[in-house]
């Protein structure tokens, strides 16, 4: 059942709008977004939808075809406290929006998931689904960077999790064959074409077939481990340092960071290695795809999963093993864990004349060593798309 079908069904009437918003991938760029690093990133042509219309009293009332519960709330009393549930990142954005521009007709909607949730930034999708609902209604009109801004901040302030911008930046800005080169310390980016010798690929997404909850795992943990790193080499080195949260390991330079990083502690000197290496594989991925050549690129990828297990220390047992199976099948460019890297899912970039191969590989090899995950375990091919439309 579509989200516009779930409407008609739902409120008697068919849906007055309806809209999409695709999720991301990030093949190369892992984990740095918040130290203001630079990634690269694609949208995929699977994402969230929504079916909607307009509420005049100002109600906002939301129902997802991935929850059971239905949420709802006023566009001018939101509740300023999360309330536990799927809704809180609409809550969020809905209070981020409210405290910029005013506010006054709510909607009623449905919202869908093309894909099992985690790891594909689908917070992140749902959050800009709803925000351009929210603003075509009331007659607003976001610049990109405001879009962007407002999403974050839902995630940051309401949510509680301290993702950077990477997400959003990829549903935003990219575009179809083309990959995204962003610099998040300036916000400026390249959407780099793709070359026209360059191999042919898809996307496969695996999923692991566990659920995980951002907010609930060590993300924020690992970015205050980043800045405690950014903070000590700071120190160490005689820098000038001011705010805890407003240090970041992009104001280190690398030779710093050599010189006194066995001074640091085991995890600090870990996410600072993995994050100094991220950024050195986003610069040369940037150009392997620039010079059209994949292999490259998906080596790099590799290489990216690898230092998120031994330097991010992230991943489950499942997802590690799913990264394992995919460096060893035939067909596969390179790939590497998705989103948070707790549970989720694994991406993986490979040529279109192995996918049968590919898919039949890694689903035999991955439910033989977990069995019990069966009936979860899913692949989906993808492909490159446009960011939202606003």
């Amino acid at each position: 059942m579509t989200a516009a079908e779930a409407f008609e069904k739902l409120y008697k009437k068919s849906p007055q709008h309806v809209a999409f918003t695709p999720y991301r991938v990030c093949p190369v760029g892992a984990h740095v977004d918040h130290q203001l690093g630079k990634i690269t990133g694609f949208a995929i042509n699977k994402g969230i939808h929504i079916a909607y219309g307009p509420k005049q009293n100002g109600v906002i009332e939301i129902q997802s075809l991935q929850f059971e519960k239905r949420a709802q709330w006023h566009v001018a009393s939101t509740p300023e406290k999360p309330q536990g549930d799927w809704a809180d990142h609409l809550r969020g954005a809905t209070i981020a929006l409210q405290s910029r521009y005013n506010l006054k007709v709510g909607f009623c909607a449905v919202l869908d998931g093309e894909l099992p949730i985690g790891g594909l930034s689908s917070s992140a999708a749902v959050i800009i689904t709803f925000l351009s609902a929210l603003c075509r209604l009331n007659g607003i009109e976001l610049t990109e960077q405001e879009l962007i801004l407002i999403s974050k901040e839902a995630e940051n302030r309401y949510v509680g999790v301290a993702c950077g911008k990477l997400d959003q930046s990829c549903e935003v800005y990219c575009k179809k064959d083309h990959l995204l080169y962003m610099d998040l310390r300036d916000d400026s980016y390249e959407l780099i074409p793709q070359h026209p010798k360059m191999k042919p690929y898809k996307f496969a997404i695996f999923f692991s077939g566990l659920e995980r909850s951002l907010a609930g795992s060590a993300f924020n943990m690992r970015v205050d481990e980043c800045r405690s790193a950014a903070y000590a080499l700071k120190a160490f080195a005689g820098m000038e340092y001011g705010k805890f949260e407003e240090t970041h390991l992009r104001d280190v330079p690398r030779e710093v960071f050599e010189t006194y990083k066995d001074r640091l502690p085991d995890n600090w000197w870990k996410r600072a290695e993995h994050w100094y290496g991220e950024f050195d594989r986003v610069e040369k991925g940037a150009e392997a795809w620039r010079r059209g050549d994949m292999e490259a690129y998906g080596k790099l990828s590799f290489e990216s999963g690898y230092s998120s297990i031994h330097f991010w220390e992230t991943g489950s047992p499942e997802l590690i093993e799913l990264y394992r199976i995919m460096t060893e099948t035939e067909g596969i460019y390179g790939g590497r864990f998705s989103g948070a890297g707790f549970k989720g899912c694994c991406l993986a970039l490979i040529d279109p004349a192995y996918e049968e191969s590919i898919l039949r590989s890694v689903g035999e090899k991955y439910c033989k060593a977990f069995p019990h995950l069966k009936e979860k375990y899913s692949a989906h091919l993808c492909e490159s798309a446009d960011g939202v439309k606003l």
